[in-house]
């Protein structure tokens, strides 16, 4: 296999597991947040998991400029959901 090729493969796993597995949890987490509830910490292990791949994949991604929108667009959701929960934490959870 090229590396073109192994990279195409990895591509499609990563957006597979977006798919199937990030993009629901990162919305039921916005979901939760957006309701004034904190994060526990099996949420915050999520987010560092995440927050993890992407430095490692960010060499992948300026390689292949036609996922950046999506990979900016991902990337605004966690930042939104991280926004979100620390004010919810400053608050204090919703009864």
């Amino acid at each position: 296999m090229t590396s073109t090729s192994d990279e195409q493969g990895v591509l499609a796993v990563l957006i597979d597991r977006m798919e199937k597995q990030r993009l629901p949890r990162a919305l039921a987490l916005k979901e939760k947040v957006d309701q004034g509830q904190i994060l526990d910490d099996f949420d915050l292990s999520f987010l560092e998991e995440v927050f993890a791949d992407s430095v490692s994949i960010k060499s992948l991604l300026a390689r292949h400029p036609e996922y950046q929108d999506l990979a900016g667009k991902v990337a605004t959701l966690y930042r939104e959901i991280t926004e979100k929960a620390l004010d919810n934490q400053r608050q204090g959870p919703v009864a």
